[in-house]
């Protein structure tokens, strides 16, 4: 399957959707806040599938991540996660960036779909 790597503040959320990664036969890496995943992305040379990123993280918020992310690996598609509106409209104009932003709370069912959506849009890249 695919190596993925999670920005999640949020000790439930984070650990929801690395089991249900894990789960989905994912090879799955977590980090904390963004700066952290960032650090993870340069060790690891950007050697991740997908990076699936909350919006709101202290040190490093999602949007920032993404736009390092794609600047320094283009090719990896990026999924935003985010529980606030407001959010969810800072993250309007980038979707030449990122591949979509999924509405937290959000269904076992939905994080598959997004997922799933994302890695056939790097396939079909």
């Amino acid at each position: 399957m695919a190596r993925i790597l999670v920005a999640e503040d949020d000790d439930a959320v984070r650990g929801f959707v690395q089991r249900a990664l894990i789960e989905d036969g994912h090879d799955t890496v977590v980090a904390r806040d963004g700066a952290e995943a960032l650090d993870l992305l340069h060790r690891e040379t950007g050697a991740f599938d997908l990076l699936l990123t909350d919006i709101k993280m202290p040190v490093m918020d999602g949007i920032a991540l993404a736009l390092a992310s794609v600047r320094d690996y283009p090719a990896m598609p990026v999924l935003l996660m985010t529980g606030y509106a407001d959010q969810r409209e800072r993250a309007h104009g980038l979707e030449q960036l990122i591949h979509d932003v999924i509405a937290k709370p959000f269904t076992l069912a939905q994080l598959q779909a997004a997922i799933d959506g994302a890695l056939a849009a790097r396939r079909n890249a």
